[in-house]
């Protein structure tokens, strides 16, 4: 399980992105990270747009619950999550 830190609207937890991937999936975990890969290539935020679209997706919450809060240009980002609690991430990964 991945550290999730819980603050005062939501969730905040770190991830790593495998850009350019086959299929848009759950990759298991790397040290800290909940790894995922995605189809999107590293080119103008593409990537992280479709981070957060596919988090959004598995978390079940609105894309504009899902935000980058680090790491924007790195493969290893953390992100924030509004509305949810660390029992709603427990379920999912």
């Amino acid at each position: 399980m991945i550290p999730v830190g819980e603050t005062a609207d939501g969730v905040v937890f770190n991830i790593r992105v495998i850009p350019r991937a086959s299929r848009c999936e759950l990759a298991g975990i790397q040290g800290d990270a909940l790894k995922l890969r995605i189809t999107a290539p590293p080119v103008e935020g593409a990537a992280n747009k479709e981070c957060i679209r596919f988090l959004s997706d598995i978390l079940g919450v609105k894309q504009s619950q899902v935000k980058i809060i680090a790491g924007h240009r790195s493969k290893n980002k953390k992100v924030s999550v509004s509305g949810i609690h660390r029992k709603d991430i427990e379920g999912v990964v």
